[in-house]
């Protein structure tokens, strides 16, 4: 599937601008980000409700830009599933061959075979005489997958399907559909704007923000080497921070002014010449919080306890550097530390390969992205 140069306009507003991405036959592939991104638009010129402004969508090599809905090999399922409510759930996902008329085609016996295939895949073929009223929603989800993949498309488009269920039952779907991708092997376009999900099933995963894809890598490429300060705070949680790159210690790692202090970092992706204005990202999980000074090979930034926040497996800790920048710690239960309180001096350090180096750029805060998953 390409999406080669593809804009999208309504009237002055750009919500999709210049989308240039191809996805590979069998990826699971998300477009992840905030309420307005642009993410479900082009979702929607890939299913043909939209056509572009501008741009080319290329299923298997075909231009259908213009090739209305239903004569594209792929299919969506929503987060409103629309199942049949009089039928059972064995007519429900029958519905697609019989429009067909399969049995004709392929000779009888074709659509029971298909049908009971899916049901197994999708672990219902117990339920297969029951009613969608009779489901919980997870298993109404899974009959709406069944019924959307029994034709077998090209490609399925998930338009956040797993929006309507709770959380734990949500985390127990993010699982079955990445194992139903992998059985049948077909490729999954995913919109959603929770990045744990997109995290948890994707090969691969596009960060739109305001009509504009971000960057697109893998779930850890994304994670760990983000290429903008808006893809650095929307995916999982990070410490940001302005500063000026001085120079560069060696081939591997620039020198930072930031939080007062002088530190060795690992550059980015973007050349930021000596005296630029620069952004430090460091993941809470790799800070490490002391009380006595560290030694080795880190750096280290003096800093006073302002709050603790238990959260199960990790100690969220709230502390503030000589300039009074913000920093975010997770301490899990591997490092014993003594009863910390408000006002405590400690001195914080992370490894220098654990920074990242990212362009200059206004820095969310936390309201920011509040609102945008609100949004959302």
């Amino acid at each position: 599937m390409e999406i080669d140069h593809v804009t999208k306009r309504f009237g002055d507003y750009v919500a999709v601008a210049d989308a240039d991405f191809s996805i590979a036959s069998g990826e699971f592939f998300s477009m992840l980000g905030p309420s307005g991104c642009g993410k479900t638009t082009t979702l929607r010129m890939i299913a043909g409700f939209e056509s572009p402004t501008d741009g080319a969508i290329r299923l298997e090599g075909v231009d259908v830009s213009r090739v209305p809905p239903h004569k594209r090999n792929v299919n969506t399922v929503f987060q409103h599933y629309a199942l049949f409510p009089h039928m059972s759930v064995w007519d429900n996902v029958a519905y697609g061959p019989r429009s067909k008329k399969l049995d004709k085609a392929h000779g009888k016996g074709t659509i029971r075979k298909r049908v009971d295939e899916l049901l197994e895949i999708v672990r219902l073929s117990d339920f297969a005489e029951r009613r969608p009223s009779q489901l919980s929603g997870g298993q109404q989800q899974r009959v709406a997958l069944a019924r959307a993949l029994v034709n077998y498309p090209s490609a399925l488009l998930l338009d956040e399907p797993l929006g309507a269920l709770d959380l734990k039952l949500r985390h127990a779907m993010q699982f079955e559909l990445k194992r139903i991708q992998r059985e049948v092997g077909i490729t999954f376009v995913y919109v959603t704007h929770d990045q744990e999900e997109a995290l948890t099933m994707s090969d691969r995963i596009a960060v739109m923000n305001a009509g504009n894809v971000d960057q697109i890598g893998t779930p850890t490429e994304i994670y760990d080497r983000p290429s903008t300060v808006f893809v650095a705070s929307f995916i999982g949680q990070a410490n940001l921070w302005a500063g000026t790159q001085t120079g560069r210690t060696n081939r591997d790692f620039v020198e930072v002014e930031v939080l007062g202090t002088t530190i060795k970092a690992r550059p980015g992706d973007t050349t930021i010449e000596p005296g630029g204005h620069a952004t430090l990202m460091v993941r809470p999980e790799r800070v490490r919080v002391s009380t006595d000074a560290p030694t080795g090979d880190v750096a280290t930034v003096r800093a006073t306890v302002t709050d603790l926040t238990f959260q199960g497996p990790v100690v969220r800790l709230s502390l503030a550097a000589p300039d009074d920048s913000p920093i975010v710690a997770h301490v899990g239960p591997e490092q014993q530390l003594p009863m910390l309180r408000p006002g405590d001096p400690v001195h914080v350090c992370w490894a220098p390969e654990a920074s990242l180096v990212l362009p200059a750029a206004d820095i969310p805060t936390t309201e920011d992205l509040e609102e945008m998953l609100d949004d959302s």
